[in-house]
């Protein structure tokens, strides 16, 4: 072998391994997002939309253990529209027989999606239909375990599954109550009697 060829094949043996070893730009370890991603880009998820609902029958939650993230106040539903109103206190006497008192409570399920959990309490006598008596129980359970409820027909009440993994605890949001409150009821609060809202009550529009 001439000189030539025997240099060549020393540089080929060489860098043969050398490229070999070179990743490909499609290498999934080098295009998988890293868990603080939204910090490493400086971007902050915002929370915009709060449904006020119960939660799905599927949907794993939790509840929110401080009591500053929680809401005894009276509510007024369209059940047509499928609509909650929170009202101003100032009105509360002027619409007393529409009006239903619930607590709120912030919760959040496995995909992170944060709601308000409304909630009938019990009457001034301290009556409370099963319904809402489970509910309540359930909103409990939650503040320390995974639960998920499934409303029994036969039963008159809602039934509690608790978690048998070892789920981590969630991740609430960097938002306080009163954000909470105005994200979940924007557009949705009243405070005169002429609320279109009220205006259809009546019978008005």
């Amino acid at each position: 072998m001439s000189d030539k060829n025997t240099i060549a094949k020393q540089a080929t043996d060489k860098i043969g391994p050398l490229i070999s070893q070179t990743k490909s730009i499609f290498d999934p370890s080098a295009l998988r997002l890293s868990q603080n991603y939204s910090e490493a880009t400086g971007v902050k998820k915002l929370v915009t939309t709060i449904p006020v609902r119960k939660p799905n029958k599927q949907d794993f939650i939790r509840v929110h253990q401080d009591p500053a993230f929680r809401l005894e106040t009276a509510i007024l539903e369209l059940k047509e529209e499928r609509e909650s109103y929170l009202v101003s206190p100032d009105l509360w006497p002027d619409l007393s027989g529409e009006l239903t008192p619930k607590v709120l409570f912030t919760a959040i399920n496995r995909q992170k999606v944060l709601f308000l959990w409304p909630i009938r309490l019990p009457s001034e006598e301290g009556r409370h239909d099963e319904w809402n008596a489970s509910a309540l129980e359930a909103a409990t359970m939650a503040q320390k375990d995974w639960i998920r409820i499934s409303a029994n027909m036969n039963l008159g009440a809602y039934e509690v599954f608790q978690s048998s993994g070892s789920l981590s605890e969630p991740e609430w949001p960097d938002i306080d109550f009163t954000k909470i409150l105005e994200t979940a009821f924007k557009g949705r609060y009243i405070t005169d009697l002429e609320h279109p809202a009220l205006r259809r009550l009546r019978g008005e529009v």
